[in-house]
Parts: structure tokens; C-alpha cells; sequence
């Protein structure tokens, strides 16, 4: 027997303080709830994890993102319903005026009903906005740009490729400044200039023909329309020039392609949906011009009522798209968050029943550990009965 150095007592203080080591952090992952509470616990596990949480942060956020752009397409499509019903109602109106049962003063009267109508669509329009952001006016629409004031790009369907190009037009004025008549059109030239893909260019032209073959152009207004063969469709608003009369308009423009409403509907880099809402105005329509005071100027109107029904009626049906991609994004996000938690749950989570049967466990290694480090403790007084 020993008694300067009792090793059977430093054994015995190594387990008990092993076994409590062991039991403080069975405690810190009892009452964190967490099988992960300090790095040392599982370094890898730990990096992964964190990553994983901040994938479900950014997914919640996401899906926020989502139900916003939601928000935005039933508020446009709102406004769209009932600028709906006013185009139906001045349709009715000049179904109305066009018969000749009626006369100039009746007509006068459904005249000032539509103009106010008309009005209405424009404001209605101008005002309808989102957390103070415009959504009818054109500030989420593609982009084109002219260097020519008196010949503006104003709208370009989703099917004209972007790029720099060369137009030209030839048009006749009315006194009051609108279009009288376009006499031609010129898609690029024989240089350096390509036509815009799609709309037949200056190759196109046959002898002596002011328009290529393939491509329709119409007037409104100061508006003038152009489509090609495919359906692809530019719009400019066009002003009588300051040039001598008799002179071409010609215009580099750039159609850059980008203006939508980008949101972001993802958790990562360039996860992002790009909805584009077009510019909703009557002269936009073709409408802007009507005159329902005569039967001649309601005739036409007739004419151009479907027109402007059809354009409305293909941006609720992209905005209506685009609510529809939304929620299939919302019900995506929310079963990868879904997932992504509990996967994080498995790594980060603690096993409760399994813990406190850790725990239980380690608490009598260590009540037995401390009773022994007594007994070691007291087995040197044993020597003293040798002494006696």
C-alpha cells in the first residue's frame, strides 16, 4: 500500500471526470434540443447544416418573393377586368351609333359617354400601382430606344429579336398633326444596316412596291404599326418633322430587349422569373381617334373595338400565365423548404428519448465514480492499523 501517491484515486478522478465531461454535454444537448451544439461535436456536419439553413432562410424569402408577384398580377389583372367592361361597353356603343336609326344629336350624346369611357381606360391605366411602382404604364415593358424624336419606339412583341436598327417611313400628315396615309416603309438598307428579323427588309421590296411583300402596315392616329410575316410586331409613334415635307423619317433604334419585372423566385444566383406586363393605353389600342358623332366615324370605331379588345385581352392572358407559373413556383418552394428542414432536422436535431437514455446512464457512471474516488480516497488511513 501506497500512500504518497494513490493511483487508485487518480483512476478514479480521471473516469469521474470523463463521466462528467460526457454529462455536461448531454445536458447542453437536452436543453438546446440540438445533437449539434458546439463545433467540436461535428465540424462537418455543422458546415453542412449552417448551409442548409441559410438555403431555407433564402427559400422562405423566396417564397415571399413569389406571393409579391402574385399580388402584382391580381392587382394588373383587376384593373384589366374592368378596363374589359368599359371596352365592352363602348363596343356596345358603337354598335349603337352605327345604325341609322339614330341621329347626329343621339350619336353626339353616346360621343361624350365613350370619350369619358375612354378617358377612364387611360387613367385607370396611368394609376393602377404596386408597393408605388406603375404596372399598366409601360415602366415593365421591353425597352426600345430611337435616336430620332419624331419617330419613337413605343412597343415590339416578344418575337422581334433585340439589336440596333435602321427604319424608315413615308408618311403624310393631316392638318391637326396625325397620320393622313403612310406611304412607305424601309426595313435596314444595302450596308451596314440588317432588316429586323422577321419583317421583310429592303431586299424584300418588289419594283416600285413603297412596302415589302409579307409586311402589313397600319396607322392610328400618330401610331404606326408594322407586322411581319411571323406575327412580329412594332409599334412608333410618329411626329410630323421640322425637315422639309416630302422627306423620309429615318431612325436608328435599339431594341435592348430587357424592361420586365424581374423577381427573384429562387434561393440562389440567378433564380429569377422576368414577367413582362405591356404598356395598356387606347392609343396603344388603336382607339384613341374614335368618333362616335357621325355613322361613318362609328363604323370605324366598330372596326377598331375588336382590336383593342383582343390586345387587352393577350395581356390578361400573359398576366394570367404568369399568376399560374407563380403558384406552381409558391407549392415548389414550399416542398423543397419542406424537405430541406428535414434534412436539417436530422442532422442538427437531437434524438430526445435516445439522449435521456445518455443521460441517465452517464449520471450513474458518474454517482458511481464519485462514490469510488471516496473509497480510494480512504484507503491510505488504512496504513495507520499497520503502525499500531
Amino acid at each position: 500500500m501506497r500512500i504518497n501517491y494513490n493511483v487508485s484515486a487518480v483512476i478514479a478522478n480521471n473516469y469521474l471526470n470523463k463521466s462528467d465531461n460526457k454529462l455536461q454535454e448531454s445536458m447542453a444537448r437536452l436543453s438546446s434540443g440540438l445533437k449539434i451544439v458546439n463545433a467540436k461535436d461535428n465540424p462537418a456536419g455543422l458546415a453542412m447544416a449552417k448551409r442548409m439553413n441559410s438555403q431555407i432562410e433564402n427559400l422562405d424569402q423566396a417564397t415571399q418573393n413569389s406571393n409579391d408577384g402574385i399580388s402584382i398580377m391580381e392587382i394588373a389583372d383587376g384593373a384589366l377586368s374592368e378596363i374589359h367592361e368599359m371596352l365592352q361597353r363602348i363596343n356596345e356603343l358603337s354598335v349603337k351609333a352605327s345604325t341609322g336609326t339614330l341621329t347626329d344629336d343621339d350619336r353626339e350624346i353616346i360621343d361624350n359617354e365613350v370619350k369619358q369611357l375612354t378617358e377612364e381606360i387611360d387613367r385607370t391605366a396611368g394609376e393602377v400601382e404596386f408597393n408605388g411602382q406603375k404596372l399598366l404604364d409601360g415602366s415593365f415593358d421591353l425597352r426600345g430606344y430611337s435616336d430620332n424624336q419624331d419617330m419613337q419606339v413605343i412597343y415590339y412583341s416578344d418575337t422581334v429579336i433585340g439589336g440596333e436598327y435602321l427604319v424608315s417611313l413615308d408618311v403624310d400628315f393631316k392638318a391637326d398633326g396625325t397620320i393622313e396615309k403612310v406611304k412607305g416603309f424601309k426595313n435596314g438598307d444595302d450596308q451596314a444596316n440588317p432588316p429586323i428579323p422577321g419583317i421583310p427588309g429592303i431586299s424584300d421590296y418588289e419594283e416600285n412596291a413603297a412596302v415589302p411583300s409579307g409586311t402589313e402596315v397600319n396607322w392610328d392616329g400618330n401610331i404606326v404599326s408594322v407586322k411581319g410575316v411571323q406575327g412580329e410586331e412594332i409599334k412608333f409613334r410618329v411626329s410630323e418633322p421640322k425637315t422639309p415635307a416630302g422627306l423620309s423619317i429615318n431612325a436608328h433604334i435599339a431594341l435592348e430587349g430587357f424592361g420586365s419585372l424581374d423577381m427573384e423566385i429562387g434561393a440562389n444566383e440567378g433564380q429569377q422569373l422576368a414577367a413582362r406586363i405591356p404598356k395598356v393605353s387606347i392609343e396603344l389600342m388603336g382607339i384613341s381617334n374614335i368618333d362616335l358623332s357621325t355613322q361613318e366615324g362609328a363604323k370605324d370605331a366598330l372596326g377598331r373595338m375588336d382590336g383593342a379588345i383582343k390586345y387587352v385581352s393577350s395581356v390578361r392572358s400573359r398576366i394570367g400565365a404568369y399568376q399560374n407559373r407563380l403558384e406552381h413556383t409558391v407549392n415548389n418552394l414550399d416542398i423543397i423548404s419542406e424537405n430541406m428542414t428535414a434534412a436539417y432536422s436530422r442532422i442538427m436535431d437531437t434524438d430526445m428519448s435516445e439522449e435521456m437514455t445518455e443521460y441517465t446512464t452517464l449520471q450513474v457512471l458518474s454517482q458511481a465514480s464519485t462514490s469510488v474516488l471516496a473509497q480510494a480516497n480512504e484507503r491510505p488511513a488504512q496504513v495507520l492499523q499497520l503502525l499500531q
